[in-house]
């Protein structure tokens, strides 16, 4: 699929989404929120056995199974920075389980692909975290989203006031875009998960490190414009270990002992808000997500799979409210 089909077809639905997007406060509702699906498999440890239990995940998807065989995938990585004793990025076992699954289930490419903010070199990341040469053993590319070709999108309900943002050439090229997050808090956002995970698909190059022009607009609004009009086909969360704290970079390690996904990026991120003991109608950015057609709702979710204990993961003292 070319970037122009691409984004022509999100193009036509900005246009259908501007007719209603002023009807949208209603959801506030948890009645009026669609009926959405969250996939949680327990997962105590980054070993093979992760492999079986993303591709017993997907294989609940069958929309998404379906759409699998011969497909270009993208696997959106949280790739930041690498400290050999804080859970910052994307585990790369559980990147290495997602490609292997993904080629089981017939998919033709997979890339692994992130362009960090924090970091211009990409390779240090890669090699200090060993996902370069797990990637390498693989035969999958890793493409540096950050210096990757990139064409300007349009912005469907433009709530960052920034019309449009430049997007990386090869998420827009592929079949399917999956966002491959990690479990964190966040001392901006309060948490960043499957949408916040989707800063990494604008370039550095265009955009500047650490892209402040993304925060200066509001993490909120753009963390929105992105899951809207960039529409990922299908989020996975690593929730094995996870961050509590002053995340994303600097908190602490908090074992969680699972893997969340699903094909609606709020509901993921929704459940495993409460799975961290924060209350996804208190996140100025699940807020707004709810107001512009996400599920949030505990009572709209469906959660399947095994059943995990909630724990209320540490929070610096100006999110405290959370709860």
């Amino acid at each position: 699929m070319s970037p122009i089909t691409r984004r022509a077809l999100l193009g036509s639905a900005a246009a259908a989404t501007a007719v209603v997007a002023g009807g949208f406060g209603w959801r506030a509702c948890p009645q009026r929120q669609e009926l959405q699906r969250v996939t949680v498999l327990g997962a105590d440890t980054y070993s093979h056995a992760l492999g079986e239990i993303i591709i017993h995940g997907l294989q609940r998807w069958p929309s998404l199974v379906a759409r699998l065989p011969g497909a270009r995938v993208l696997l959106k990585t949280n790739l930041v920075e690498h400290h050999p004793d804080r859970p910052i990025n994307t585990d790369p076992w559980v990147v290495v389980a997602a490609v292997e699954a993904l080629r089981q289930l017939g998919a033709a490419e997979v890339i692994v692909g992130d362009a960090p903010g924090h970091r211009r070199d990409s390779e240090a990341l890669l090699l200090g975290s060993g996902l370069g040469s797990l990637l390498g053993q693989l035969g999958v590319r890793f493409v540096d989203l950050n210096y990757d070709a990139f064409h300007s999108l349009p912005l469907q309900d433009d709530l960052s006031g920034l019309r449009s943002l430049p997007v990386a050439a090869t998420l827009l090229e592929a079949d399917m875009v999956i966002s491959l997050a990690k479990l964190k808090t966040h001392h901006w956002a309060g948490v960043t998960l499957s949408m916040k995970n989707l800063f990494g698909a604008l370039p550095g190059v265009e955009l500047g490190w650490p892209k402040n022009r993304l925060h200066w607009a509001g993490i909120e609004g753009v963390t929105v414009d992105l899951w809207r009009s960039i529409a990922p086909d299908f989020a996975i969360v690593d929730g094995v270990v996870g961050m509590q704290g002053d995340g994303p970079i600097m908190g602490d390690p908090v074992h969680s002992g699972f893997i969340a996904m699903g094909d609606h990026l709020p509901a993921v991120d929704a459940h495993c808000a409460r799975l961290m003991g924060i209350t996804p109608e208190r996140l100025p950015t699940m807020r707004l997500a709810r107001a512009h057609g996400a599920t949030i709702a505990a009572s709209r979710i469906v959660v399947e799979g095994d059943r995990i204990a909630p724990q209320d993961f540490e929070l610096l003292p100006r999110w405290a409210w959370l709860r």
